[in-house]
This record gives structure tokens, sequence and C-alpha cells, in this order.
């Protein structure tokens, strides 16, 4: 599918969305090459709303003085171009004066997590230098290794019991600490998705979960960010969805045995949380990602 060839080329859901506006700017101007900023830094933002992913782009505002045309009228061009491009990747709302609201489609979410199960994100993910920091708080640090432990204990344990079964990633044996980097093999795909397309994992802890990760690759892939974000605070917030997620969505008993796809779809929340933690503790914190504590 369309949106499945995105997620392949754009790990980072913000890139993917700035590639599509951009290309959709010729709808209203015959000069979209010049009006962006280089690699697509024009207004995006990701939306606080906890139940969905949500972006907002000022793209209309931003050209309006220099196009000569209104806000509103850009931004509706702009949005039924997507409609028509990309109907599968997101839904598409004008609220004015201008502002364009993409909220992601559960099938893109789905596709997008198995990718990085599929250990996509560290092949995307390494063109930043690993941090060079001196953490002073070992407590908070603890905090984020033990969330990782944590992860690879879930997923050995599940792999013992047969729920789910893990591999090496292909061409990608080793992370940088010398640690074999996993994916899961089955189920393949993960059943992230019920029957009627929508996402097994959608109840709140689930959900910021899903948020506090998509931001993270974000952040992970963004290069105007990479200078200035605070890893250790990124890290910390991803750890507490972590927690909170664990404490609140059951994997194993009652919803291992009658909700079994259930079970693994939470699973691969915690592959592509180990995941994201890893890259987190080993390339921007340069420290190490234990597999127990």
């Amino acid at each position: 599918m369309h949106f499945q060839v995105l997620v392949s080329k754009y790990t980072a859901f913000k890139r993917l969305i700035y590639s599509q506006i951009e290309k959709s700017l010729g709808v209203c101007t015959s000069q979209s090459e010049n009006l962006c900023i280089k690699e697509g830094k024009f207004p995006l933002y990701k939306g606080r709303d906890e139940k969905r992913i949500l972006y907002i782009s000022g793209i209309a505002l931003w050209l309006e003085k220099s196009q000569n045309y209104e806000a509103m009228a850009m931004a509706e061009a702009i949005a039924n171009d997507l409609l028509a491009s990309c109907g599968d990747v997101f839904q598409v709302a004008i609220v004015p004066p201008g502002w364009i609201y993409l909220e992601l489609s559960q099938p893109i979410l789905g596709a997008w997590l198995q990718n990085i199960t599929d250990g996509n994100l560290g092949r995307a993910g390494r063109s930043g230098k690993t941090a060079n920091l001196n953490i002073n708080n070992s407590q908070r640090l603890f905090t984020v290794q033990y969330a990782h432990a944590r992860c690879c204990s879930l997923l050995q344990q599940a792999h013992r019991e047969e729920l789910i079964q893990l591999g090496a990633v292909q061409n990608q044996a080793l992370s940088s600490s010398g640690t074999t980097l996993w994916q899961v093999l089955f189920p393949h795909p993960i059943p992230w998705l019920n029957s009627d397309g929508k996402l097994r994992c959608y109840h709140l802890p689930e959900s910021q979960l899903i948020g506090e990760l998509v931001q993270v690759v974000d952040d992970l892939q963004g290069d105007d960010v990479k200078s200035s974000l605070n890893w250790e605070k990124a890290a910390l917030n991803l750890s507490q969805a972590f927690e909170n997620f664990w404490s609140q969505c059951r994997i194993w008993g009652k919803v291992k045995i009658a909700a079994r796809e259930l079970a693994q779809a939470r699973l691969g929340l915690v592959m592509v949380t180990q995941s994201v933690l890893r890259m987190l503790l080993e390339e921007k914190l340069g420290v190490v990602a234990p597999l127990e504590l």
C-alpha cells in the first residue's frame, strides 16, 4: 500500500509530512522550490492531543503575504491536494485563520510501528553524532536503563513462552555497544490492527506511549533539534510513558489466553520502546543500554 512505501522511506512522521506538504505547494504557487526553507523547515508542529497523532501546519499563514493569496483559500487548496494524494495517510482539516490539521490514520501508524519492529530504526537514525554528556543525576539515568532492561525482560519472556519469536536484525547484528539488535520474526506482521482497521492498542496509556515514541523518533531524525534538544529529558519522558503503559495494560494471564493478538500488539509496543530507548541511551546519552539489571 501507499503508506507502507512512505514509512519505509520516512521513519520520522514529521519528515514524511514535510515532504508531502512541499509537493502540494505547487497547487497555489509555481515557485514552491524557492519558497520552502531548505529541507522543509516551514512551520509544522505536533499537537498535544494524547488520543491521536496530530500535526499542525501554518504553511498557508506563512506564505500569505509573499503570495498575496488568502490563507484560508491557500490552506484549502493544499488540503485538497493532500487528500487526493495521501488520503490513506491522514485526515485533513482546515482551521481558521488558515491552519492545516493532519491526523495520521491508524493503518499508517500500524505500518510505522511494524517498520521499527523490523529493525529499521537503527539504520535510519544514525545521522547524528553520539552525545558526549556528563549526566550528574545517576538516578535519572538508571530510570531510563531500568525501563530498557524491563523491555528486554518482557520480550525474552514472551519469546520463551512462544507468544512471539525474536531474531537478530538482518545485516545489523550488533548495536554500538556490542548488544544484539532484535526484531520480531513471529507474528509477522504484528497484529497491530483489528478487523476494522483500527489499532488494537487504543487505551490512553497505549496512546500516550505511541505519542511519545512518535515524538522521539521525530526528534532523532530532526536536524534542527539535534544540537539543542535535552535528550535526557526525552528519554525520561519515554521511560515514564512506558512505565504507565506497563502498569495499566496487561500482557499475560487472561489477556494472553483470551486476547492473544492484543497481547502480541502490546509486546510490539514493548519492542518499539526498547528500540527507541536503546538508541537514546547509546547514541544520544552515550551509555550502555543494559539487557538486565
